[in-house]
């Protein structure tokens, strides 16, 4: 049995709407929820709610937050896969990068341009994705998203195009 350690921080994949409100919101965690609709044999997921933010509003401290969670399951030698707001998602990876350069494991970044229980939402199939990837890939830091693959430092969110583009 193989196990990935799951960390979610929020992002639109964990928004919801709130009515009173009449707008999408990070108000509670909801990834166990639709993990538990998928098949995954021979697979352990841990998952580890850090926070429920949108990524436009994450501070230094949040991912030294991240970081220090991060290092802390790397002892266990496992898959890390981070769910996060597609907003600044590269800059939490690229400091996570920076910050460990000896990788023995891949640290795999995905979220969703929809919020997990919309009509069309992409978040499930980049969960799916982001967990079978962290089985693969080689040590390292990526974003899974939209049925790619991409190195941290080679990614950006095209935001007119409502999806991730390669860049260098």
């Amino acid at each position: 049995m193989r196990t990935v350690h799951v960390l979610t921080t929020g992002g639109t994949i964990e928004k919801i709407y709130s009515e009173s409100r009449g707008s999408v919101e990070n108000v509670e965690n909801k990834i166990e929820r639709y993990v538990r609709r998928l098949r995954l044999p021979d697979t352990h997921l841990e998952i580890a709610h850090l926070m429920n933010k949108d990524s436009l509003e994450m501070t230094d401290a949040d991912r030294q937050y991240v970081l220090a969670t991060v290092q802390a399951k790397l002892a266990e030698q496992c898959p890390i896969v981070i769910t996060h707001g597609t907003d600044t998602m590269v800059e939490t990876g690229l400091y996570l990068r920076s910050a460990l350069p000896q990788l023995e494991v891949p640290i795999v970044l995905t979220g969703a341009m929809t919020p997990l229980g919309f009509e069309e939402s992409d978040g499930l199939q980049n969960l799916t994705e982001a967990l079978f990837a962290a089985r693969l890939l080689d040590p390292g830091v990526w974003i899974v998203i939209h049925n790619q693959v991409f190195p941290i430092d080679r990614a950006r969110k095209d935001r007119e195009l409502a999806k991730f583009v390669w860049v260098g």
